[in-house]
């Protein structure tokens, strides 16, 4: 019995935010001090390190479930199957929904459950359910999904990733360019036969003795900022120096694990957190094997999309296998991995069979 994708989709904000749209923003220190750089160095600066030209926000009257519903509905419609005949909706986000101009998250009830009410299951046995495991959500949810299937207890899944990190932003954070908004999902089906296609095996870690708080809830800069409001904050430093150094480790294990030569690899989908991280840990990854890095062997989406978290892995996939990414394309057979890193920290990786 194999874990086989057989639909994805993704929904993509229509309110695009251009790198020079925050040309007017007052960036502070954490202390509270100004930049000693004007604000377009500084952006400049920030496109280099990131590669991130424009990101995408949600309109006003969308929260993250209803973009989770919008990826579903076009995975659910790709896939071809009866949504009734789900088994587990599992979605993965970090913030719930957040309305527009607020930044209290509201988890109840759960964006599984507000996502399976949208698409009008009727099945009681269609269980529904969130996770909470940083930027890697997607890709856990995606072996939760494996791990169900395995053992017999589920035939079909819907996995989810959405976010809306546009609503959790301090103004004068300059890491507060990174992030985005956006959802996408996929389907995974339980195939008979011995074939090897599918998810071939996974790893996943989390580490927490040192690097618990790499990314956490902080207040604003401002110090006029009197509010008891808390913003997504991060020690980007020790986020590269972690990624770096393990997520290679998760993406060698679970290749390790599956018996497939690095040569097969096609395409890594790597989070889309830092163009230059993700680079780092790829050339590092295929160093471990004492091989150079292939050609077009990591789409990348970040430039256009910014960083949206759990989104990220499953949007990329949705877009390169539509052909919405020039010089990207999967073919029957191509083995692929799927690697991500984020808050708890967490790393995983999958490698799976087109």
């Amino acid at each position: 019995m194999q874990s086989v994708i057989t639909g994805t989709g993704s929904y993509i904000p229509t309110i695009i935010k251009k790198n020079e749209d925050f040309l007017n923003h007052q960036f502070l220190n954490s202390d509270g001090t100004s930049f000693q750089y004007e604000n377009d160095v500084v952006i400049e600066k920030f496109k280099a390190i990131t590669g991130i030209e424009e990101r995408r926000y949600a309109s006003d009257e969308l929260n993250s479930s209803d973009l989770g519903f919008f990826a579903a509905e076009k995975a659910i419609a790709d896939a071809k199957i009866d949504k009734e005949e789900l088994d587990y909706i599992i979605l993965a986000h970090n913030f719930g929904d957040v309305n527009s101009k607020t930044t209290q998250s509201d988890i109840l009830p759960s964006l599984a459950s507000r996502v399976k009410f949208r698409l009008g299951i009727k099945n009681p046995n269609c269980v529904a359910y969130d996770i909470l495991f940083g930027c890697p959500g997607w890709v856990q949810g995606v072996i939760q999904a494996e791990a169900y299937i395995k053992s017999g207890i589920a035939k079909k899944c819907l996995v989810i990733g959405t976010e809306t990190l546009s609503r959790v932003l301090d103004d004068n954070d300059r890491d507060s360019m990174i992030y985005s908004d956006g959802a996408g999902a996929c389907v995974i089906e339980a195939v008979e036969g011995n074939q090897e296609t599918g998810i071939l095996s996974h790893a996943a870690q989390t580490n927490t003795l040192d690097e618990c708080y790499y990314l956490f809830f902080g207040k604003s800069y401002n110090e006029n900022d009197k509010t008891d409001t808390r913003y997504i904050k991060m020690y980007g430093r020790k986020i590269y120096e972690y990624g770096l150094s393990n997520v290679p480790l998760a993406m060698k294990k679970a290749l390790d694990k599956s018996g497939v030569d690095i040569s097969e690899v096609k395409k890594v989908f790597i989070h889309q957190a830092n163009e230059k991280m993700d680079e780092a840990i790829i050339k590092r990854f295929y160093r471990l094997f004492k091989t150079k890095v292939p050609k077009n062997v990591m789409p990348m989406s970040i430039h256009k999309l910014g960083n949206s978290s759990v989104a990220t892995v499953p949007t990329l996939f949705d877009l390169v296998q539509n052909g919405k990414i020039e010089e990207q394309e999967i073919h029957k057979g191509d083995v692929v991995i799927f690697a991500s890193v984020g808050a708890g920290m967490n790393i995983n990786a999958i490698v799976y069979r087109y």
